[in-house]
């Protein structure tokens, strides 16, 4: 069952309950990243393994997103400031436990490349908030196992 989840913004990256912060440094540009997060919705699968299909909204200011196991999720962009942020709110989930969830994708330059950081931010009841805790050390290893990816597929264009 979907369920609708608390309205946040994007000050939300800041002050969730729990923040997961994972960052790396790709050889890719920020623009080309920028334009793969926030332009090429339907292209994540191709880089994000955890993700099985992404489509934008008819307008670009929405997403619906399914992952592996059956997650789904409609969010809202709340920042796309190319190229250097690029983040979601998501709106309505059927994800058990989680109240409020962000994700912002922040591109820094570095030399000819980009250092991407990703920001989970969420919230819910505490025993959810511990096993997001617990799910650190997976959901950093996915964002590491995505941008290599991303930069492998930025790379052969």
């Amino acid at each position: 069952m979907a369920r609708r989840l608390r309205p946040v913004g994007l000050d939300f990256v800041r002050e969730a309950p729990v923040r997961l912060v994972f960052a790396r440094e790709i050889a890719a540009a920020p623009e080309a990243v920028y334009r793969a997060l926030a332009e090429d919705t339907a292209g994540w699968p191709e880089w994000f393994t955890a993700v099985t299909s992404a489509r934008a909204d008819e307008g670009g200011g929405g997403r619906e997103v399914r992952l592996r196991g059956g997650t789904r999720f409609r969010e809202t962009v709340v920042a796309a400031e190319a190229p250097q942020v690029y983040a979601y709110r998501v709106d309505v989930t059927n994800a058990p436990g989680v109240r409020a969830l962000v994700e912002e994708w922040r591109l820094t330059p570095v030399g000819t490349g980009t250092r991407v950081q990703w920001t989970f931010a969420a919230d819910g009841p505490a025993p959810f908030r511990v096993v997001l805790r617990l799910a650190r050390a997976g959901l950093g290893q996915a964002f590491r196992e995505a941008v290599t990816a991303l930069d492998r597929r930025l790379a052969g264009r």
